[in-house]
């Protein structure tokens, strides 16, 4: 008698838990799931992108400067690129809502310069100079 007196109230979730999904199993009967509800249905393929961003990496200085440079990808992965005269430029696209742009560069000039530009306007700017001169720029979210 005294286990009984201790587990009414779990035996009452239960029996609570099962009357509930019964209901919603009736439910989902009575008012239809169609397919176009599921997630195998022909509307839950995603949606196109309708805004695409443009990110433009650009390393300047001295005609005839070569170097070694690092950006970050449209997956934001890093990736490496040996350059033998600026100035250098590269576009990348993505349809992510927030981009992550990275640009550090080395040359064997006494002076170069980094830029990153979304869709057109200019996030990070940066110039440095002194022997085999280095620069980074970085957007953290455009």
């Amino acid at each position: 008698m005294r286990a009984i007196a201790r587990t009414w109230v779990f035996l009452v979730a239960a029996a609570a838990v099962a009357a509930g999904t019964v209901a919603v199993i009736n439910l989902r009967d009575a008012f239809g799931s169609e397919a176009v509800f599921s997630a195998s249905g022909r509307s839950a393929e995603p949606l196109p992108a309708t805004y695409v961003k443009r990110v433009t990496y650009e390393v300047y200085g001295p005609s005839g400067t070569t170097g070694s440079l690092n950006y970050l990808d449209e997956n934001a992965h890093p990736q490496q690129v040996e350059f033998t005269s600026l100035p250098w430029s590269l576009t990348v696209s993505t349809t992510t809502p927030a981009v992550m742009a990275s640009l550090v560069a080395q040359g064997d000039s006494n002076s170069v310069g980094c830029r990153i530009t979304i869709n057109g306007q200019v996030e990070d700017d940066r110039s440095a100079s002194g022997r085999d001169a280095q620069i980074s720029c970085l957007v953290k979210a455009g």
